[in-house]
C-alpha cells in the first residue's frame, strides 16, 4: 500500500485525543490508500481489549490506559459463546455481556472502536468463540456453507446486530469499521461463505466499511478477502508485508490489524515474555510511515470460568493458562508495564510542540492476605447427579454439556486387568479401580493408555474421571468435542454398558455443596474450602501453590483453572468479587488429598 499522505496539524489529530462527541454525525469511508474521517485522511491507532476477559467495573479505566498511551481506538472482539450460552438465549445486559455499555464508555472517553464480532474470532477463547452447542449436531461443518451452522450464524448476527446499529459511526456513535470473521485465510477457501456473512451484516443495517484480517502471505490474502473490505494485516510489520495487501487489492487500504507487544502463553510452558524492541521497531515503522495499527492486544485481562482455549501444537493439544496478561503493555490486573511507557514514550514523541498525552490513570488498588488453610470438606463422588446409560462413551456435547467434568463408569467382564486405550481423550482423566486411584492421562502430553493392575474383585468397576480443558481455537483441528470422544479399549476389547454422570460444574452446583460426614469417600477428587478476610475489597491473587489441578471459587465467582505444572500459579480475584470481612474460597482438585494452605499476593508472579 502506498504511504497515506497527512498534512499538518491533521496528520497528528490522532494522538491529540480527538472527541467522539455523542450523537454528532461524522463519515468514516475507505479510500485507496487511506481511511478517510470526515473526509480527511486518518491514522488509526488502536489498542485491543475484550470487555469479557475485564470485569466491567474497569472497562473505563482500561480504556483510559489505552488512550494515555496514545491510542485513539479500541479493538473489541465479541464472543458468540458468551453472549448466547444457551442456543437461542442472548444476554447482551448483565455486567461483562453489556457490549453497547462497553462501546458507549469508550465513545465517552473520546475513543473510536472498531468491532470484531466473528462469528469466528480466535482470540485463544474456547471454540474460538463458536457455541458448543454447536457440537451436538454430529457431522456439523463451521465456518462454511453448512445450512446448519448458518442457521445459527444468522440468529447470532442478527442480535448482535440490533444491539451495535445505533453504535455506528452513521449513526453518531464510535464504531468505524466491522471485521468480517477472523484470518479465514488460514483456515478455509470457501468464498461464498464471507460475503454470506457481510451480506448478513449489511442486510441488519450495518453500514460501515468492513475489514479483514489475515497473515500477510499471498495464499491467506486470497482466500480471506472480500472484495471492497479494507485489508488487515496480522501483522503489518514491513514494506513487504504492505505490497501483499495491495497486491491483493490496490483499491482499499490496508493496516495492521494485530501488531503483537506480547503473546499468549501454554500450561507447561515458561511465561512467554517478548521483549521491547521488537514491537518498538514495529510500532516505529508504522507512525514513521503513517499506516494505521492495532496492538494485540494492549491488555488481555483473564480467562475467568472455563472460557480458556486451545492450540493444536505439540503432541497435538496445548491448553492456554487462565491468566490472558499476554506480556502486555497493561498487565492482568490493569498496571503498566515497562512496554506500556516504552510505547508511550514512543508515540507521545509524535506529537506536536507542546501537546501532552492524557495522565496515566492512577493504578487499582491490591492487596494480600496472609496464609489460610483450606479443609476437605466433601468430594466429587458424594454429588454425582443421576446416570445416564449408554452402550459405549459419548462426548460432552452428546449429553448437552458444554464445560466442566465427566465421569464414566462400567463393569469390567471378559478383561480385567492389562492395557487400558482410551480413543480419544479430550483432555485429562483420572482413572480408579475398585474406587483406588490408578493414575492419570493427559492429552496434552499424547496419553492414551495406562496399565490397570489385577484385582481381586469378581466384577471390577472401571471409572473414569474427564476434565474437558480448551477447546481448540485455530487452525483445521477447532472441532474439538471433550470427555471419551470414541470408545475404551482394554487389551483390544471395547468395553460396552456404561453409567455416565455430567458434571458441568457451574457456580450454582458449587454454592450448593453440602459437606460430607466422616465416613466420606477418600479417593481423589476433593472439594477443599475455607473463610479468609479482608480488611476492604481490593484486587489480590489467590496463590495456589501448594495445590495440583483443579478450578478455584471465590464467593461464587469461577477465577479459571490451576495446574501444579505452571507456570501459572497465581489467579486473579478482582476486587468487585470481593468483599470487606469474611470471604469464601472453594477449591475441586483432582488429585490433592490433604489440607493445604492459599494466601494473597498483588502480582501474577
Amino acid at each position: 500500500m502506498k504511504k497515506v499522505i497527512l498534512s499538518g496539524m491533521l496528520a497528528l489529530s490522532c494522538w491529540m485525543g480527538q472527541q467522539v462527541q455523542a450523537q454528532s454525525k461524522h463519515t468514516f469511508q475507505l479510500d485507496k490508500t487511506a481511511f478517510l474521517l470526515d473526509g480527511k485522511p486518518y491514522q488509526i491507532i488502536s489498542g485491543e481489549m475484550h470487555p469479557a476477559r475485564i470485569p466491567h467495573e474497569y472497562w473505563r479505566h482500561r480504556i483510559q490506559m489505552a488512550k494515555a498511551m496514545g491510542c485513539n481506538t479500541i479493538a473489541a472482539y465479541v464472543f458468540w459463546n458468551y453472549h448466547e450460552q444457551e442456543k437461542g438465549k442472548f444476554d447482551f445486559t448483565t455486567t461483562n455481556h453489556n457490549i453497547a455499555e462497553f462501546i458507549k464508555i469508550a465513545q465517552s472517553e473520546g475513543m473510536w472502536v472498531m468491532l470484531r464480532p466473528g462469528p469466528y474470532v480466535c482470540a485463544e477463547w474456547e471454540f474460538g468463540g463458536l457455541p458448543p452447542y454447536l457440537l451436538q449436531t454430529p457431522d456439523i461443518k463451521v465456518r462454511c456453507m453448512d445450512p446448519r451452522y448458518m442457521e445459527n450464524v444468522k440468529r447470532y448476527v442478527d442480535a448482535l446486530a440490533a444491539e451495535v446499529k445505533p453504535l455506528l459511526v452513521t449513526n453518531g456513535g464510535p464504531i468505524v469499521m466491522v471485521q468480517i470473521e477472523n484470518e479465514y485465510g488460514s483456515y478455509g477457501n470457501d468464498k461464498d461463505y464471507l460475503y454470506a456473512l457481510r451480506d448478513m451484516w449489511v442486510k441488519n443495517g450495518i453500514n460501515v466499511p468492513f475489514y479483514t484480517a489475515d497473515g500477510a502471505t499471498p495464499f491467506m490474502l486470497e482466500a480471506g478477502s472480500v472484495a471492497g473490505a479494507a485489508i488487515g494485516l496480522d501483522s503489518g510489520s514491513s514494506e513487504e508485508d504492505f505490497a501483499q495487501a495491495k497486491k491483493q487489492n490496490p483499491n482499499v487500504p490496508s493496516f495492521s490489524s494485530e501488531s503483537y507487544p506480547g503473546w499468549l502463553t501454554h500450561w507447561g510452558e515458561k511465561w512467554q515474555r517478548p521483549g521491547i524492541d521488537g514491537i518498538e521497531k514495529e510500532v516505529k515503522f508504522l507512525m514513521d510511515t503513517k499506516r494505521s495499527f492495532n496492538l494485540y492486544v494492549i491488555h488481555g485481562g483473564t480467562n475467568f470460568g472455563y472460557t480458556a482455549g486451545a492450540n493444536s501444537g505439540g503432541k497435538g493439544y496445548e491448553p492456554d493458562v487462565t491468566s490472558y496478561d499476554y506480556d502486555a503493555p497493561i498487565n492482568e490486573q490493569g498496571d503498566t508495564t515497562a512496554k506500556y511507557m516504552a510505547l508511550r514514550k514512543l508515540i507521545g514523541s509524535y506529537l506536536p510542540k507542546g501537546k501532552k498525552l492524557p495522565a496515566i490513570p492512577a493504578a487499582i488498588p491490591t492487596t494480600t492476605f496472609p496464609e489460610v488453610t483450606l479443609q476437605p470438606f466433601t468430594t466429587v463422588w458424594e454429588h454425582l447427579p443421576a446416570a445416564v446409560k449408554m452402550p459405549q462413551p459419548v462426548s460432552f456435547e452428546a449429553l448437552g454439556q458444554d464445560y466442566g467434568f465427566m465421569l464414566y463408569r462400567t463393569k469390567l467382564i471378559g478383561h480385567k486387568s492389562g492395557k487400558l486405550t482410551i480413543k480419544d481423550l479430550h483432555d485429562y482423566a483420572t482413572i480408579f479401580l475398585n474406587g483406588k486411584y490408578v493414575g492419570k492421562l493427559d492429552r496434552r502430553l499424547g496419553e492414551k493408555t495406562i496399565e490397570l493392575p489385577k484385582s481381586d474383585v469378581q466384577d471390577p468397576v472401571l471409572e473414569i474421571l474427564v476434565e474437558g480443558m480448551g477447546r481448540i481455537n485455530f487452525a483445521d483441528a477447532i472441532i474439538d468435542r471433550k470427555g471419551i470422544t470414541d470408545r475404551v479399549v482394554l487389551n483390544g476389547m471395547t468395553l460396552m454398558n456404561w453409567e455416565i454422570f455430567g458434571l458441568p460444574m457451574n457456580e450454582q452446583f458449587v454454592q450448593q455443596l453440602s459437606a460430607s460426614s466422616t465416613t466420606a469417600d477418600s479417593r481423589e477428587g476433593k472439594f477443599f474450602r475455607a473463610t479468609f478476610q479482608l480488611p476492604e475489597a481490593k484486587d489480590t491473587y489467590i496463590d495456589m501453590s501448594a495445590f495440583s489441578k483443579g478450578i478455584v471459587w471465590v464467593n461464587g465467582h469461577n477465577l479459571g483453572r490451576y495446574w501444579e505444572i505452571g507456570p501459572q500459579k497465581r489467579l486473579y480475584c478482582p476486587a468487585p468479587w470481593l468483599k470487606k470481612g469474611d470471604n469464601q474460597i472453594v477449591v475441586f482438585d483432582l488429585h490433592q488429598q490433604t489440607a493445604a494452605p492459599v494466601k494473597g499476593m498483588k502480582t501474577l508472579e
